[in-house]
C-alpha cells in the first residue's frame, strides 16, 4: 500500500470538500451542515494521523478492533479525532469499544441497541447512535426494514444511556442510473417520519449516507454525514475475510 504524500492527500480532501460545497449549494443548503468522514479502514494509523493533520477531524472505521487500536495509537500521540464506527458490529465486541466512538452509525437490530445500552450504562456514559436502515431492500445488506424500525422505534428510544441521533443507509453497490438517489430520498422520508414518532428533536438530526461514488446525490437528498474513503485515501488492500 503506497502512502499518499501530504500534498496529494490535501489535494484530495480539498477536492472532496469543494464537491460537497457544490452539492450543498445545488440543494439550497449550507455546506457547513455536512460532516465529511474520512474512512481510514485498512489503512495504517499514520495515514489517519496525516489526514487529521490536514484538517480532517472526523474519521471512520468498519471494524471495532481496528477503531480501538487506531484510537489508542493516536491518543498516545495527542491526536483526538471524532471516531465513527460505520461497519457491522457483533454484540460480543461492544464491550471492546464502549466509549471509543464519537458516533456509532451501524446499529442494525434492537438486540444490538440493548447491548450497547447495557455496556455504556455500566460505564455511566452515553452512546450516540444511528439506526442503520435497509431501504433498498437488498438481502445482502444489514439494517432495519422501514416496517421494523417504525415498530421498534419507541422501544429503542426508551433504552438508557443511548442518544438516538438519526439514520444511516447505503445505496446498492451495483447501481442503475438514478437508483442511489431513489434510496437516499426514501431514507430522508423515513428520517422525517420517525421524527414524528417520538424522536427528541434536539438529538434527531443526523442522516448518514453517501460514499465516494454517490455522496453528491446523498447531499442533495439531505445527508448530514458522508463517508468518503477512496476519494481521499485511494484504493485500499482488503485483508482476507475473518
Amino acid at each position: 500500500m503506497n502512502m499518499y504524500s501530504p500534498e496529494q492527500m490535501k489535494e484530495n480532501i480539498e477536492k472532496v470538500r469543494g464537491q460537497i460545497a457544490d452539492a450543498a449549494r445545488e440543494a439550497g443548503r449550507d455546506p457547513k451542515e455536512i460532516t465529511l468522514i474520512g474512512v481510514s479502514k485498512f489503512f495504517p494509523a499514520e495515514y489517519a494521523a496525516q489526514a487529521y493533520s490536514l484538517g480532517l477531524t472526523d474519521l471512520g472505521e468498519n471494524r471495532p478492533e481496528e477503531l480501538h487500536a487506531k484510537k489508542e495509537t493516536l491518543d498516545q500521540e495527542g491526536i483526538h479525532p471524532n471516531w465513527h464506527l460505520i461497519g457491522t458490529i457483533q454484540s460480543r465486541k461492544v464491550r471492546m469499544i464502549a466509549g471509543d466512538p464519537y458516533l456509532i452509525h451501524s446499529v442494525d437490530t434492537i438486540s444490538l441497541a440493548k447491548e450497547i445500552s447495557k455496556r455504556y450504562q455500566a460505564k455511566d456514559i452515553e452512546a450516540k447512535i444511528l439506526l442503520e436502515v435497509n431501504v433498498s431492500g437488498e438481502e445482502s445488506k444489514h439494517g432495519f426494514t422501514e416496517e421494523e424500525v417504525k415498530a421498534q422505534f419507541s422501544d429503542i428510544l426508551a433504552l438508557p444511556s443511548l442518544q438516538v441521533c438519526g439514520l444511516m443507509t447505503m445505496a446498492p453497490i451495483q447501481q442503475k442510473e438514478g437508483q442511489a438517489r431513489e434510496v437516499f430520498e426514501k431514507a430522508k422520508v423515513l428520517f422525517d417520519d420517525l421524527k414524528t414518532l417520538g424522536a427528541d428533536n434536539s438529538s434527531w438530526k443526523y442522516l448518514s449516507m453517501g460514499m465516494s461514488g454517490d455522496y453528491k446525490d446523498a447531499i442533495i437528498c439531505g445527508a448530514t454525514h458522508v463517508r468518503i474513503g477512496t476519494a481521499i485515501f485511494g484504493k485500499r488492500d482488503y485483508p482476507d475475510p475473518v
